[in-house]
């Protein structure tokens, strides 16, 4: 139902004695589900026992029952909700993803959740099936896992120290062995990773990090809903082991250009949530005071696409002193659907998610916010209903630059020649879509909204300039199937 980018996946870990870790990990997820609903999974393991790993196809959800809660017991866990960028929609590339490799007397027991996408997968993947590493899935978490799993260093730690500069890409990533969870970072901090506390665990004595007990996300969210507190981010190339004696770091690859995905701020990320020391839903509102100072225009009335559009939409407002409205209800219980609307129902298709109001929007000239436009369809068929709803101008703004390149690091997008904007002027867009003028942010405005500067971000999808050499020729989505995997292996 929704044109725009794809969301991508959230990881969640804990190191929690004392906590209900699986039930903490779901409710992480919860707050974490917009950022992948496709699958979702939680691995957990007792100190010393064994890793037991819950994953299925669907929403959060959908996916736990209270039963399975109760057979993840642990005091360690991690979670994953999953949106594929590499490797299909398929149960055997759900995440966790869990390795088992070596002998009885020096076997490693790995899980590990990742959010991003590396572009030397069908590289690293070679490397690994010459050696006689086998698979069970087609996506690069498994690669990453089994670099892992057979590496020979006798800790977790020295093994990721190893594999993590061979690793091309964007990877924020949360593993656990039977005793600790390690979390760590690419080198250039492209996808968001962050650090938070529980409350002290009164059984432990003060040492051994003070009973704290620590959590690590891909957004500050998944803290507030447990109760933990936000403590910092995960530095890119920093290697964090959540364990008995607290929270400890390694910097491992400390050498990258910072490039953090400049469009977390605009769309990915709740509002909710703080990255890079700003709270998303006032940056957003800043991004529209500077979409109205930007392109002022006679009107009567702004509206949001709702929910994304919400934050600009009421900034923009505010800067233009005009009222806001709700000019779309939206049905908030659809999320995916497979049950197709059938020919007669499908021109109506948009109407499932959001429904005018033409009581609101009749014969006023509407200032509509959305954060984003790909391909264009969704932006068309909307202006079309506000123009049958009765709206006499219809002026779009858009809190985000013209989206023209594809993203290889986790972000899964139209090719360059569906994107609306790929050879267009702006006039040929807004002409394209049916709206009487069109203003999309500019990229300077969006860096001043979020108090930062294009130095430390990524802003490849509006630019092109790709911070990793070799980007633009990575290979695709559904690369390792092309290569010849198919689904499902026997794991050797």
């Amino acid at each position: 139902m929704r044109e725009g980018p794809r969301d991508e996946c959230g990881v969640f870990g804990l190191y929690a004695p004392g906590h209900e870790v699986s039930r903490l990990s779901y409710f992480a997820l919860y707050a974490l589900q917009h950022r992948g609903q496709e699958s979702a999974g939680i691995a957990a393991a007792d100190r010393g026992g064994h890793i037991i790993t819950r994953r299925e196809l669907g929403l959060v959800s959908q996916v736990f029952t209270e039963n399975d809660l109760r057979t993840l017991a642990g005091e360690l866990a991690i979670g994953h909700v999953r949106y594929s960028t590499t490797g299909s929609n398929a149960w055997e590339n759900s995440q966790p993803v869990q390795r088992s490799e070596g002998t009885d007397g020096s076997r490693r027991e790995v899980a590990l959740a990742h959010n991003g996408n590396l572009i030397n997968a069908l590289e690293l993947h070679e490397e690994l099936l010459e050696a006689g590493v086998g698979f069970s899935s087609t996506s690069d978490s498994e690669i990453i896992a089994a670099m892992i799993a057979t590496h020979p260093a006798d800790q977790v730690e020295d093994a990721i120290a190893e594999v993590l500069p061979r690793l091309r890409g964007a990877f924020s990533i949360v593993a656990m062995t039977k005793d600790r969870v390690v979390a760590f970072r690419d080198p250039h901090g492209l996808r968001p990773l962050s650090i938070g506390v529980l409350d002290a665990d009164p059984t432990q004595p003060a040492d051994a990090g003070g009973g704290l007990r620590y959590c690590v996300a891909s957004e500050s969210c998944a803290f507030d809903i447990i109760g933990a507190k936000f403590v910092r981010d995960v530095e890119p190339g920093e290697v964090v082991t959540l364990g008995e004696h607290g929270l400890q770091s390694r910097m491992v690859a400390p050498d990258g250009r910072r490039s953090f995905c400049v469009f977390e701020y605009i769309y990915f990320a709740r509002p909710d949530s703080r990255m890079n020391d700003q709270v998303l839903q006032v940056a957003r509102g800043r991004m529209g005071e500077i979409l109205w100072r930007e392109a002022p225009v006679e009107a009567d009335l702004v509206i949001a696409v709702p929910d994304s559009g919400n934050p600009a939409a009421r900034g923009l407002a505010r800067a233009a002193g005009l009222p806001q409205d709700d000019g779309f209800v939206k049905n908030r219980y659809v999320a995916r659907t497979f049950i197709q609307p059938g020919q007669e129902l499908r021109k109506h298709g948009l109407r499932l998610k959001f429904n005018p109001l033409p009581e609101v929007i009749a014969g006023k000239r509407l200032v509509v916010v959305d954060d984003s436009i790909v391909r264009g369809n969704t932006t068309r068929q909307i202006v079309q209903m506000l123009r049958d709803a009765g709206a006499a101008e219809i002026h779009m703004r858009i809190s985000a630059p013209p989206i023209k390149h594809p993203c290889h690091y986790g972000i899964d997008m139209s090719t360059r020649e569906e994107m609306i904007a790929h050879g267009r002027s702006t006039e040929e867009i807004a002409a394209e879509l049916g709206c009487d003028s069109l203003h999309y942010l500019s990229l300077e405005g969006v860096y001043e909204a979020v108090g930062a500067t294009r130095a430390t971000h990524c802003d490849a999808c509006f630019t092109g300039e790709y911070p990793l050499a070799g980007s633009d020729g990575a290979a695709g989505k559904y690369s390792l199937e092309e290569e010849g995997q198919t689904l499902p292996l026997v794991q050797a």
